[in-house]
């Protein structure tokens, strides 16, 4: 668990010795971890020289720890800033790299992914790597991995990186997926929907674009993706995102200024995208008749008929 602090194992069990006694010989380490007396001293030294671990005063052969906040947050904070390097200098010769591609030839900024695990290791590589926004357009039916398994997602989002997905209706209605897409909203997601999708796709950091080249391979036709790196195709594709997400219909449990609760905001954003209520109820684990009963109370607090008078109210509210 100490690795990223720059420790063996060797290392990491004898500091934990250390921070668990008031002191430890040599011997004594040798007989706790099973190794020779030669040995012990060796990694004892080399806690000593790492400036986690000193001698006992007034007595020489006697080694204890260094306070873990004291010799450790150091050690990380350096690491830290030794992989920050790292990244820089990868961002820097990522750039020299794609310049003279450029030049060299203009193939270079669409690359064609052939197997389903060459993409699923590109899309989990762009959200690992994204410093700012994610933007996707998910349609029904996955092609690499469902909502549920794209753990980096999460992960990201947790890190602070922006995620703005656009979800095509039927997608909202498969099981499991208003669950998952609760947990992406409550960790920042920004999420729309439309009753249909043109294409698949994902861009990070407004800088690299995937799409499926094939929407249906129906098993018969290999599937193939376009990488997209910075061009006029990518901004194309950019700025199809950005129409489609200004038509969207929003999704989301809870909005600053708007009257209602998350739970509410949540059914009345799912129902204004069109998911059924058998498939709401079925999804959220109610019944139908409790989703129909929570729907009921906003026509009521609307002061409206019909659900398209809902709708209206909502918007003209800001309800979302």
């Amino acid at each position: 668990m100490l690795s990223a602090a720059g420790l063996s194992a060797d290392e990491e069990a004898a500091y934990r010795l250390l921070v668990r006694t008031s002191g430890a010989a040599p011997a004594e380490l040798a007989e706790e971890a099973g190794v020779t007396d030669e040995a012990a001293q060796l990694v004892l030294g080399s806690l000593l020289a790492k400036g986690l671990a000193r001698v006992v005063p007034g007595e020489p052969d006697r080694f204890t720890a260094v306070a873990p906040d004291v010799a450790l947050a150091a050690r990380l904070h350096r690491r830290q800033e030794e992989v920050d390097r790292a990244r820089q200098a990868v961002e820097q010769l990522t750039g020299e790299y794609l310049a003279h591609a450029r030049r060299r030839e203009a193939a270079q900024l669409i690359e064609v992914l052939t197997s389903r695990a060459a993409l699923r290791e590109q899309l989990r590589l762009m959200q690992d790597n994204a410093r700012k926004e994610v933007v996707s357009l998910c349609r029904a039916g996955h092609v690499v991995m469902t909502s549920q398994e794209n753990l980096e997602e999460l992960a990201a989002l947790r890190r602070g990186v922006g995620f703005r997905v656009l979800y095509e209706r039927a997608l909202l209605e498969e099981p499991g997926m208003l669950v998952n897409l609760a947990e992406g909203i409550e960790l920042g997601e920004e999420a729309r929907s439309l009753p249909a999708l043109p294409v698949r796709m994902i861009i990070a950091d407004g800088e690299l674009g995937v799409l499926p080249l094939v929407q249906h391979t129906g098993g018969l036709t290999q599937l193939t993706a376009a990488l997209v790196r910075p061009s006029s195709l990518l901004e194309a594709l950019k700025a199809l995102f950005e129409s489609l997400w200004e038509r969207a219909t929003p999704v989301g449990r809870a909005m600053p200024g708007s009257p209602l609760d998350a739970d509410h905001r949540y059914l009345l954003s799912l129902l204004l995208a069109g998911v059924p209520d058998k498939s709401i109820a079925t999804q959220l684990k109610v019944s139908q008749r409790t989703v129909q009963r929570r729907i009921t109370h906003l026509m009521e607090r609307a002061g409206a008929q019909t659900r398209m008078q809902l709708a209206w109210h909502a918007a003209r509210e800001n309800w979302l």
